[in-house]
């Protein structure tokens, strides 16, 4: 009869096919080791909030103009690009463990070092040794995450990093309001230097963490992979279809079976520059603009000028005082609190596109209303208490919508859909325009404001943001569900580029170029 047919259930032979029938609960391991890494992003977001009220008092003492505070406030995004590039080798070389680690020691110095700024010239060398620490915090935590986190909360666990980004600035924002009843000379540097303690919390905290498994395959190291994989899958089913997926894409033999191999190590990453850039797959060119526009429109958008600037904008709104400027960048720090978390426990639901299209069209309407509110304020001889609201209203809208989608999103998206070989120098490239856009807004943001009015200048971030929700209706696919071993395959012409466009690519390259093959992942530095 047709019993035997029913009782014989096909083995799943990868991730994709593996389909349990209950879903299954939360990885808690997984949680707490996404939970550690991602601490390392309230390094950036702490700075971005104590800044943001730190400069007023630091203009008052130190007598500097107000192009030389934008360039200080904007400065360490640039400075960060050092640690992004250097992170990538850093990684690679020690791990991505240490590397966290390596993040916290860099800033607790540079945070020490603001701290105890006398002038401007030294506090601009703490900006620089703090912002190498920010920029490898930036680009391994997402990168860690993403390995260690199972397909079914991927996205949950992802978005931890921008989580602590706006806890770090509510924190920082916190701080300002905190100290700025201290004497004018004292105030600001207790603010900056205090930034040194989540440093040495997360530390030692991250000490307790495993290293990535598949930076532990890559290495070859497959028993001490197999065990990080048992603890951080849904299942010892998902955890051995993982440890193939992985080996795969790293070239190892899926009938190697030993704790121990040996994997030759003799690239010195020039191949993945050049797959990169030089000579992409459909998929891969697909995947590097996917990946590059996503970082340049989440800051081109004006994000780090409306959080940076806050106390700035809310003064153009009407609110004189230092103290109602600061209580009212701290409501700005607590709205984009809550809406990231309400982000996180959506995106493996909802999905990252439709999610990201919703949160770029609320961001867009917000700019556009807070531009015409500021330019009537600008415009009018006496004080208009609704437009004063509704700037205040829309700054708070702004950092919302921001947060639901384009802020989490941006991390999650581009940490994921990288090939295994080329991760990690993808992901560095994201951080790259992540931090160079982002210093060019916050860098220029004022002069922009004397130029066009400040009310032009959210005119024009919202042109900007309409034209990269364009770019993400046009360009981006949902990754939803995928493995990152698959998630090549959602990607080529148009988005539609099926997998098996994917395997033939790699049986060529397999008959080209193998020993580059056996060498995927595992020096993915140059």
């Amino acid at each position: 009869m047709s019993e035997g047919k029913v009782v014989e259930a096909k083995a799943p032979q990868t991730l994709h096919d593996f389909d349990p029938q209950k879903k299954p609960k939360r990885n808690m391991y997984a949680f707490a080791c996404a939970m550690l890494a991602s601490m390392t992003s309230i390094l950036l977001g702490y700075d971005i909030g104590v800044m943001s009220g730190a400069a007023i008092y630091i203009q008052r003492d130190l007598k500097v103009s107000d192009v030389q505070i934008e360039i200080l406030l904007g400065i360490i995004n640039i400075y960060s690009l050092i640690g992004s590039c250097l992170a990538g080798r850093t990684s690679d070389w020690i791990g991505r463990r240490y590397t966290i680690v390596f993040a916290g020691v860099i800033f607790f110095a540079g945070a020490l070092l603001m701290g105890f700024s006398p002038n401007y010239s030294f506090l601009m060398f703490g900006r620089f040794v703090a912002g190498v620490g920010i920029g490898y915090a930036l680009m391994i935590a997402p990168v860690y995450t993403a390995e260690v986190s199972p397909a079914s909360s991927r996205g949950f666990l992802t978005s931890f990093p921008e989580v602590f980004i706006n806890g770090g600035i509510l924190v920082g924002y916190i701080s300002n309001y905190a100290f700025s009843k201290l004497s004018l000379h004292l105030g600001w540097r207790m603010m900056l230097g205090v930034g040194a303690v989540p440093s040495v919390i997360l530390t030692v905290g991250v000490l307790a963490m495993p290293e990535s498994p598949r930076w532990l395959v890559m290495r070859g190291r497959l028993g001490d992979a197999i065990k990080v994989l048992n603890k951080t899958s849904d299942s010892k089913e998902e955890a051995q279809l993982r440890l193939a997926e992985i080996k795969r894409a790293a070239g190892i033999p899926e009938d190697c079976n030993d704790d121990v191999v040996q994997v030759t190590n003799k690239n010195t990453g020039d191949g993945v520059w050049k797959e990169l850039f030089l000579y992409p797959t459909p998929a891969v060119r697909h995947i590097v603009i996917a990946a590059l526009g996503i970082h340049f429109f989440q800051q081109a958008s004006g994000v780090d000028a409306v959080v940076l600037y806050s106390p700035k904008i809310f003064q153009k709104a009407g609110i004189k005082d230092d103290t109602h400027q600061l209580l009212a960048t701290i409501a700005v720090g607590f709205v984009k609190t809550i809406f990231i978390l309400v982000a996180t426990f959506m995106l493996d639901r909802v999905g990252r596109r439709p999610l990201l299209l919703t949160s770029v069209g609320g961001m867009v309407l917000s700019l556009l209303t807070l531009a015409v509110s500021l330019t009537i304020i600008d415009h009018s001889e006496t004080k208009l208490m609704w437009a004063v609201g509704l700037s205040i209203a829309t700054v708070l809208s702004y950092v919302a919508t921001f947060s639901i989608g384009a802020g989490p999103i941006t991390w999650v998206y581009s940490s994921e859909i990288f090939p295994l070989r080329l991760r990690a120098q993808g992901a560095a490239m994201g951080v790259v325009v992540n931090r160079v856009t982002s210093g060019v807004i916050s860098m220029t943001f004022l002069s922009l404001s004397k130029a066009i009015t400040i009310g032009g200048a959210f005119f024009l971030f919202g042109a900007i943001a309409a034209a990269g929700w364009v770019f993400f209706y046009t360009m981006l696919p949902e990754t939803q569900g995928k493995t990152l071993e698959e998630m090549e395959g959602s990607f080529g012409k148009f988005g539609r580029k099926s997998q098996s466009y994917d395997s033939t690519h790699n049986e060529l390259d397999n008959g080209k170029d193998q020993v580059a093959q056996v060498q995927l992942g595992t020096n993915v530095s140059s």
